[in-house]
């Protein structure tokens, strides 16, 4: 089990769209204080699962952040149809993608790609905006 798991588990029973917190609402939901680059690194607080540990407890309960107030040490917890839903969902992996596998990571379960198209490669259509 993550330090973490008690923001997974708080968000989880949320009802509402969005959760404004602050950052101490934060830490006493997890019982310990947040790093120091929580506080510093804005980017900290980014939704890429291979962000940091906690972002994976946000995003295992459904949500995204947004409005992070680094100045009022703020931000917001929005429900999203992209992060997993569930606690032990597995996060995107960490590795170096090529170009098509970036693709395909990001709109996992969106759409199709079929192995073997290449989805870059010309169509042979003429794309004429003049026309």
């Amino acid at each position: 089990m993550s330090k973490y798991e008690p923001l997974t588990q708080f968000l989880a029973a949320q009802r509402g769209e969005e959760v404004s917190m602050s950052f101490r609402e934060i830490e006493r939901v997890l019982g310990f204080p947040l790093p120091e680059k929580a506080s510093g690194l804005r980017a900290w607080w980014s939704n890429n699962a291979s962000n940091n540990v906690m972002t994976k407890a946000w995003l295992a309960a459904g949500y995204v952040t947004e409005r992070v107030d680094m100045g009022s040490r703020r931000l917001v917890f929005r429900k999203s149809d992209t992060a997993p839903a569930a606690a032990n969902a597995e996060p995107r992996p960490a590795r170096s993608l090529g170009f098509l596998d970036r693709i395909r990571a990001e709109l996992g379960g969106t759409v199709t790609i079929p192995e073997g198209v290449d989805i870059t490669a010309p169509t042979g259509e003429i794309w004429d905006a003049d026309r």
